[in-house]
């Protein structure tokens, strides 16, 4: 049975992260949300998981079983289908890279929301302005730093001599980063050559190439994850 990956519809978020992982590992799924009442289907299985429920989207349903956080999700992917390394070490390495990224993804997403998530941009343009300064200035600068050493030290990709499901979540973040802040990304990634190298190996990928030109892969917008605001790019 093909698996079942349930996010919100129109938008790429961090279903995205799972997507790339599900393309690049040539693994049948339905995307849920692009199927007629998705996001009614989508809460109807978390209303009605009980014993282990989700706390929200994404998550995959693989026959009886459904598992939530995208870093929960990518990591039984890495097992079961080669996105991963077999050895412990490797695999909880891998993991930590994907933890660290998810970090890094909640404090994108808090630069344009660091109030709350309930209001609307609009309504915290001050803290948001001040927030992201922050953000471009001191944070990205040193989450991409970090990934440029880990790659200085291993080569062409994060983890061993394969492209794993990190290698994909950080390509996405890049394109995420690009996106939202492409005036302060250009000047970072003046530093960060290996981190471009990166990206560019991934995109040039047969699947993850297919992905990025099919009507599969979304594109960005501001009701996203990464969203574009000039004023909180220089």
């Amino acid at each position: 049975m093909p698996y079942e990956l349930y996010y919100w519809a129109g938008i790429q978020g961090r279903g995205e992260f799972v997507r790339l992982a599900l393309e690049e590992a040539d693994i049948e799924y339905i995307d849920v949300a692009r199927t007629t009442g998705g996001d009614e289907k989508m809460m109807r299985l978390m209303r009605r998981e009980r014993a282990r429920p989700s706390f929200a989207p994404p998550f995959l349903k693989v026959g009886s079983v459904t598992i939530g956080q995208t870093a929960n999700i990518l990591l039984f992917l890495g097992e079961r289908h080669g996105l991963s390394p077999k050895s412990d070490v490797g695999r909880f390495w891998t993991h930590q890279l994907q933890l660290t990224m998810a970090d890094l993804i909640a404090e994108v997403h808090d630069g344009h929301h660091p109030i709350a998530g309930s209001l609307y941009y609009e309504d915290q343009l001050t803290e948001a302005a001040r927030r992201t300064k922050y953000l471009r200035e001191e944070r990205l600068p040193k989450y991409l730093g970090y990934f440029e050493r880990v790659l200085a030290q291993n080569g062409n990709w994060l983890v061993g001599r394969r492209l794993t499901y990190a290698d994909l979540s950080l390509f996405q973040i890049v394109e995420g980063l690009r996106y939202a802040f492409p005036k302060a990304i250009k000047r970072l990634e003046r530093n960060c050559t290996r981190l471009t190298g990166h990206h560019d190996r991934v995109a040039s990928r047969p699947r993850i190439a297919a992905h990025l030109s099919s009507d599969r892969r979304l594109p960005f917008t501001n009701d996203d994850l990464f969203r574009q605001y000039p004023e909180l790019d220089s």
